[in-house]
């Protein structure tokens, strides 16, 4: 008999699953990833930081980013990841304007204005700014709060070299 257990089932290795969603690790197109969902001001500059699995949706990510007692953005840019009504009517409720592109499948789709969501690169920027420590880019950290911990002293930087100009 070649079967080492006696009992029906598939393998313990292929009943568990992959990635462990608590220490911000998950599948997704790109492979094992983590998310960064960030918050930065009008320089450029990380306001609010926090991170999930590859695989959950940007909507979780940005309750995580706005749920802080910082003030509320005037103009919220975003990506077509964080098209939602609900986004869209809680930042309008905070007193902002959202610029956020609609997604393909969007069946009434709002009008953007391209120069505002031009101004998207700066997070853009800022995230490069932040993986440009080796650390952060390759995610050497086991757990969530370590990687989060090295990311809030990374922007810590970006925020003392911009202070001292």
């Amino acid at each position: 008999d070649d079967r080492q257990h006696h009992h029906s089932g598939a393998p313990l290795c292929s009943r568990r699953k992959r990635g462990t969603q608590k220490e911000g690790l998950g599948r997704s197109k790109g492979g094992f990833t983590t998310k960064i969902h960030l918050l930065t001001n009008s320089h450029g500059l990380p306001m609010k930081v926090a991170i999930t699995a590859g695989q959950v949706s940007d909507y979780i990510g940005y309750n995580d980013v706005m749920d802080d007692d910082l003030p509320p953005p005037k103009v919220l840019i975003a990506d077509k990841g964080y098209d939602s009504d609900a986004i869209r009517a809680d930042v309008e409720a905070r007193g902002g304007t959202p610029v956020i592109p609609p997604r393909r499948n969007r069946k009434n789709p709002v009008q953007v204005d391209g120069y505002i969501y031009a101004l998207r690169n700066m997070v853009e920027r800022c995230i490069n700014k932040l993986k440009n420590a080796r650390r952060l880019a390759t995610r050497y950290d086991k757990t969530a709060t370590s990687y989060l911990g090295f990311i809030e002293i990374v922007s810590a930087r970006l925020w003392f070299r911009h202070l001292s100009t």
